[in-house]
């Protein structure tokens, strides 16, 4: 489904998904704008456009040059075959004394009477018929916009402006509201994500609390078992001392029991140098 007419999508270089980014774009830049409103913005920007407001008519004149007729608020146009942008002759309203037709000619008479009537022919005389209806009433139009309002339209404008004041305060209300709420839950966004912060920020500190009481049980723990181990060597280191203080006093052993206690001895020391090797790692 095309977002936009197809002529006017010819006239940009543009796909279709950029055509649809773009009026997204937009739609957001305007979001909020009352529809009257916006119906005017772009009635501002159409009324600049040259060919806003202008029924076109193929005719020719008396020559036989094809040309085309254009009908609008402000009078009529003849333009060239090839540009309907450019005016070839213009006719405003005020300008005009007398349209008709008789047939498929038609007349246009200046006010200057002695400037030139303008002739051209239509193709059907129905096209004259939808012609002389366009010129009287953009004719109309044009004189009552002349005028000053009459007191039932200026009801009417009041009416209108009341109307629109009304609706941009409700309007105003309403921004207000979408604002008041948009900063409501903005808020208690803020404060389940502070929440959040906050409950992994205690999870991380009870797990290191975990650990450091962890930490605390291994310490005691080893020292536990330092304590322990330095009692054993004092036991050993004095179980030793006994066993040397022996052997000073074995001189008269026999042979054989001098030997067993150096062996004694021995073992001992090397177990008291075993135990005092793991006290100090």
């Amino acid at each position: 489904m095309s977002v936009s007419p197809l002529r006017v999508m010819d006239q940009h270089k543009m796909s279709p998904s950029e055509w649809e980014s773009s009026i997204t774009t937009w739609w957001k830049e305007h979001k909020g704008m009352l529809r009257e409103d916006a119906m005017m913005e772009y009635l501002k920007i159409a009324q600049d456009l040259e060919m806003y407001g202008v029924n076109y008519f193929e005719i020719k004149n008396k020559k036989g040059t094809e040309l085309w007729l254009g009908v609008d608020a402000l009078g009529l146009n003849i333009y060239e075959k090839e540009d309907k942008l450019t005016p070839k002759i213009g006719f405003p309203w005020s300008e005009i004394r007398n349209i008709s037709f008789n047939d498929r000619k038609f007349i246009i008479k200046p006010i200057d009477k002695k400037a030139p009537d303008f002739v051209f022919f239509a193709p059907r005389v129905r096209v004259n018929k939808r012609i002389l209806a366009l010129c009287m009433g953009n004719h109309e139009l044009y004189m009552r916009r002349r005028k000053p309002d009459t007191i039932d339209v200026q009801q009417m404008k009041a009416q209108a402006r009341e109307e629109k004041n009304a609706k941009q305060q409700q309007r105003d209300k309403l921004q207000l509201e979408i604002a008041a709420r948009e900063k409501a839950e903005k808020k208690h966004q803020e404060s389940v994500e502070r929440l959040k912060q906050l409950e992994v920020e205690m999870a991380k500190r009870d797990q290191d609390l975990m650990e450091a009481q962890e930490m605390i049980r291994r310490l005691e723990e080893q020292l536990k078992q330092l304590q322990a181990a330095k009692e054993e060597l004092e036991a050993r280191q004095t179980e030793l001392q006994v066993m040397m203080e022996r052997l000073e006093e074995s001189k008269n052993m026999e042979a054989a029991e001098r030997a067993k206690l150096e062996e004694e001895i021995q073992a001992k020391q090397e177990e008291v140098q075993r135990i005092q090797s793991e006290v100090n790692s």
